[in-house]
């Protein structure tokens, strides 16, 4: 919605400047202070130990070779299966494949580096989302206080 006039059920006139301006993300500037404050935060988050934990497990992942085995076979796998589903419409096939990528995802996922490298995502998402909302909660908790103020009394009364 925008500044033009629309149909709706309550008293105004739009042409009169009382519109409210309309915001689309990607048209909103951050100020400056707060975009380099984002960058120093995010930088402290990548000395965290939990970033430090997920960012070694990672190397770890991407050279052992039997991990790396598993996951090129369960590409290979996702790929067959994507074409006995669509292409030969094969369902029993289907169930095989998938039976099959199963088994494999759940040795792949007994692997203890894998292990670690999963629950080191998980550390650094929750790590992420608690930055989030502490940051959500304060912002609300200001604006709630500020919100809360009482409102100057009228000069008069009639």
């Amino acid at each position: 919605m925008s500044g033009q006039a629309h149909d709706h059920d309550h008293d105004h006139n739009h042409e009169d400047g009382c519109s409210v301006p309309i915001f689309d993300n990607r048209d909103l500037i951050i100020r400056e202070d707060i975009l380099a404050r984002t960058k120093e935060l995010a930088q402290l988050i990548t000395t965290t130990e939990e970033v430090e934990l997920y960012q070694r497990s990672e190397k770890l992942i991407q050279t052992h070779e039997r991990v790396q085995g598993l996951i090129t076979t369960i590409k290979k796998k996702q790929k067959e299966l994507v074409a006995f589903q669509n292409t030969f419409k094969n369902p029993a096939m289907v169930e095989k494949i998938e039976a099959e990528i199963d088994a494999i995802q759940d040795e792949l996922d007994n692997i203890p580096i894998v292990q670690q490298f999963q629950q080191s995502q998980v550390d650094v998402n929750y790590l992420l989302q608690s930055i989030v909302s502490v940051i959500r909660d304060s912002v609300a908790e200001k604006i709630d206080v500020e919100a809360a103020k009482p409102a100057e009394d009228p000069e008069e009364c009639d």
